[in-house]
Order: C-alpha cells, then structure tokens, then sequence
C-alpha cells in the first residue's frame, strides 16, 4: 500500500529544511558574534578622511630607512635593536590581543646603548599585535607587528 504524496508532506519538509537553515544561521551568527571582540576603526567616516595622511606618513618613515629587530626574551621582556635612528631616539611601545580580549600593555625601555632596548615588564605569553614607535628628534618611525 502506497500513501499519497499530501500537502502536509510537502508542508513538513519545507518547514523543516528551513528550520535548519534558521538554525544553522543562528549558531553561525552566535560563534562570529562572540570570536570577535575588537574593533578595527571607530569611525570609518573620519578614518577615511586621514588615509591620504597615513599614506604619506607611511612613505616619509619608509624612506628613513630605519628598522628594528624584536625578540621575545624567556623572562616575558622584549628586546628591540633599532637600526638607523641616532643615539637620543626613543623608544615606546604598545601590545594589543589580536582579538581584543585581553587589555592593551604600554611597554616601556631601557636603553642598553647601541640602539638596543630592553622592556621594563613582562609582556604575558600568547599571540599580540606590537606597534613600535620610535621617535628622534622631529623624525618619527613606527611599525607594527606580530608577536607569538
């Protein structure tokens, strides 16, 4: 005996192929929204209003030819030697969590002579976004990085 094919059927399986869609849009959105913690810009209007500043603030620094090399130390501190900037330059630093669950660290230096640096703290074990900046005289450099 062979049942017919009835509206309730097709009413059953619509519902339900739907049902899982919502559903799976709905554990999707959940994971993205909770994953992403930080923000990229504040204000993307205002943002983009400097990008032409940032991009020839960019081509000034790249064209000192200045660079700096870090390394993560067992004791958690940072080591950083600048090439190119002079003797009185100073050195500034901020970690950030890629993903902004953890609290922005300023790190501060010791100058070990050279243009070697050392960090005053410990920066604590994981994945962080570095931005150094490195100012001399007038002149400023600055450069980004991963750290892990």
């Amino acid at each position: 005996m062979t049942r017919r094919f009835t509206g309730w059927h097709m009413a059953t399986i619509l519902i339900a192929f739907f049902g899982v869609v919502v559903a799976v849009n709905l554990v999707m959105a959940r994971y993205a929204g909770s994953t992403f913690g930080g923000v990229v810009v504040e204000n993307s209007y205002v943002a983009s209003q400097h990008f032409n500043r940032w991009l020839d603030e960019s081509a000034s620094e790249k064209a000192l030819g200045w660079d700096a090399v870090t390394a993560w130390r067992s004791d958690g501190r940072l080591a950083v030697t600048l090439s190119g900037p002079g003797e009185a330059a100073r050195l500034a630093a901020t970690a950030r969590h890629p993903l902004g669950r953890r609290p922005d660290v300023a790190l501060a230096f010791d100058r070990l002579g050279n243009g070697r640096f050392l960090s005053r703290t410990a920066l604590p074990a994981g994945r962080w976004l570095m931005r150094l900046e490195v100012a001399d005289g007038g002149r400023t450099w600055r450069r980004e990085e991963e750290l892990r």
